[in-house]
């Protein structure tokens, strides 16, 4: 049951970061934080989601995330109320990053139930 969660939460998270990315303006979350920390918090939320599911495709999910931060930057092109910058791009590769080395340590030292069975417990 936890893995099958563990496989499917990503996912979930990537659908929602690319719906907020590309939805008009007026439909994204507001909160208290400003909205760099938010591109980057989401990003570092779906680095760590994928790499604790595929722990063993570490470097793989940090390659494409960070094309993916990239891609999904320029999806916003597609919506006449938003706009594509570099800048927001970097924040989001940058997080993604974190996210899959945050991630990567939780998996090596078995911090969370994934399915690397290569991984090595603190000694």
């Amino acid at each position: 049951m936890i893995r099958s969660l563990l496989k499917f939460a990503p996912w979930l998270c990537l659908l929602a970061v690319i719906f907020v990315t590309v939805s008009p303006i007026g439909w994204r979350p507001h909160d208290f934080l400003p909205v760099n920390v938010d591109r980057a918090l989401a990003f570092l939320l779906l680095g760590a989601l994928f790499v604790i599911a595929y722990p063993r495709h570490f470097v793989l999910c940090a390659v494409l995330l960070v094309v993916g931060a990239g891609a999904i930057e320029l999806l916003q092109l597609l919506s006449p109320t938003r706009h594509a910058h570099v800048e927001d791009a970097a924040i989001k590769a940058f997080g993604a990053v974190l996210g899959v080395l945050f991630g990567r340590f939780l998996a090596r030292f078995r911090l969370i139930a994934g399915d690397d069975a290569t991984a090595q417990p603190a000694e």
